[in-house]
């Protein structure tokens, strides 16, 4: 992996665009305890500002939304915006993980799901310090496949047939390079394992909304007849197959 760019310098602001429909359809949501332990301690959810950075099509930002938290969710992607659903306590704002666009000390929560691995981080962890109170909290969280699930094994397999695993999956977070900036502190990690079922369909959307899965059409029918092949297999009684995954939250304080 030591050939491999840093994922920053993989358009990560552009790559998800032809994405953005199966991300909505498809993409998996965060599990209830992540949320409230990100929200711990912080005091009445109706009281807080969050920003949410890279916030995609807005999964997280209307988790935090519908707990009464006033949301900015912030998304250097137009068709991630535009494909977002509306919320009444989320605001949309155009900016990156570097530059958000926002007033320092202006938020009492940064959260950044399934997107820190595609930023500069050391910027951008300076960034979310900047736009943070006094002893506010920084959270970042990843769904990550469950690998001693046989159906999220016969699900990586499938991936990889068409080009293999994206640096994006196959990544380690190093919380190291928040620590090192020094503007962070009280480091704590927690995790919970998370599910999502899906239909034939649903599981081949999944995969679809991949930014590094194929659009060669021969890639695609190939990858395809795999999923279904992995759905045949692994199908419940009810028509539907559980894809299985491991929810990590990082949180730090301001210091």
């Amino acid at each position: 992996m030591t050939d491999v760019p840093p994922l920053h310098q993989m358009n990560p602001t552009g790559r998800f665009t032809e994405r953005a429909a199966d991300y909505v359809k498809y993409r998996p949501t965060y599990p209830a305890a992540a949320i409230d332990a990100i929200l711990e301690g912080l005091g009445p959810p109706d009281k807080l500002v969050a920003a949410d950075v890279g916030a995609g099509t807005g999964i997280s930002s209307r988790l935090l939304a519908d707990r009464g938290v006033r949301v900015i969710a912030v998304e250097p992607n137009t068709g991630m915006r535009q494909s977002a659903a509306a919320h009444p306590r989320v605001e949309w704002r155009e900016g990156t993980g570097e530059e958000t666009g926002l007033d320092a000390g202006a938020v009492d929560l940064v959260l950044c799901a399934q997107a820190f691995h595609w930023v500069r981080q050391d910027e951008a962890t300076r960034e979310f310090a900047r736009i943070l109170k006094p002893r506010g909290r920084m959270a970042l969280m990843w769904n990550e496949r469950d690998r001693s699930s046989a159906v999220m094994t016969g699900y990586r397999d499938a991936i990889r047939s068409v080009g293999g695993e994206h640096p994006a999956e196959l990544r380690e977070f190093d919380p190291g390079v928040v620590n090192r900036v020094g503007l962070f502190s009280g480091m704590k990690m927690l995790e919970w394992p998370s599910t999502q079922r899906l239909d034939e369909s649903g599981l081949i959307g999944r995969a679809m909304s991949a930014s590094y899965m194929p659009k060669e059409p021969d890639q695609v029918e190939l990858v395809t007849q795999l999923l279904k092949e992995l759905f045949a297999r692994f199908r419940e009684p009810d028509g539907m197959v559980t894809l299985h995954y491991m929810t990590r939250v990082w949180m730090w304080t301001k210091s």
